[in-house]
């Protein structure tokens, strides 16, 4: 491990021991320097580090320095997919995980949405109501789909399963496959779609945690199904504009 990396973990830790909080400012560079026993070089380098993780942030001036910082989800989802940049996903591969995941997310929330969350998930569902009328549109209609799964992430009160979930929507978004069949007018994904965030929705509204379990599993595995079967008809050339 280079020295800068084992500073910047030092640090991490030196936050967590001292509790310090988002917007709380860390000691000068000169204190640093004394504190982690590094050269001020070191200690700039692993400033950068965190600094790019997004767990402090840098402010200039006369009254500037470092501060912990509020680390975004997107941040950490970049940086996580990065890893998996080579690693030739599968639409399978998610699914594997969605299958188990989204349905605990979407029973964390049952009871504890308010009137304005329920119009949010809601409002994601208006989507449903336009025609899709050109190849640019039927893309983007497939995107909108995933902002109800979005916003259930946003309201789960579990920040790792909502992190996880939020990472495998990105992840299939971002997926070149998934791209592709997204360029392809696709009426059963849409009435798929359709069906089952309306019966979610009510489920969730009425506050039934086992029905808004089941529901959520049979669309995840409905999903798959139709998007494998896509795949294998636009590598197979059958799948046309």
């Amino acid at each position: 491990m280079k020295r800068s990396d084992l500073v910047a973990t030092n640090i991490k830790s030196w936050i967590s021991d001292n509790d310090l909080q988002p917007g709380d400012k860390l000691p000068q560079e000169k204190e640093l320097i004394e504190i982690f026993s590094a050269a001020k070089s070191t200690i700039r380098e692993a400033l950068k580090s965190l600094e790019i993780q997004g767990i402090i942030g840098v402010r200039t001036g006369p009254k500037g320095g470092s501060y912990v910082k509020q680390s975004e989800m997107s941040s950490a989802i970049g940086l996580l997919s990065s890893h998996f940049y080579f690693k030739d996903m599968t639409i399978k591969e998610i699914y594997q995980l969605r299958i188990i995941l989204e349905p605990e997310m979407a029973a964390s929330i049952v009871g504890r949405l308010s009137n304005d969350d329920l119009n949010l998930l809601k409002q994601t569902t208006t989507i449903y109501c336009s025609p899709i009328e050109t190849p640019e549109r039927e893309h983007q209609q497939r995107l909108d789909e995933f902002a109800f799964h979005e916003v259930m992430a946003e309201l789960c009160p579990n920040p790792i399963l909502s992190f996880y979930c939020s990472f495998l929507i990105n992840m299939l978004k971002s997926l070149t496959i998934c791209k592709q069949i997204y360029d392809f007018p696709s009426p059963e994904l849409f009435e798929t779609g359709k069906f089952y965030q309306m019966s979610l929705f009510d489920a969730l509204k009425r506050g039934d945690e086992k029905s808004a379990r089941e529901i959520l599993t049979k669309h995840m595995e409905a999903a798959q199904e139709i998007l494998l079967a896509q795949e294998a008809k636009l590598k197979r050339g059958f799948l046309t504009l």
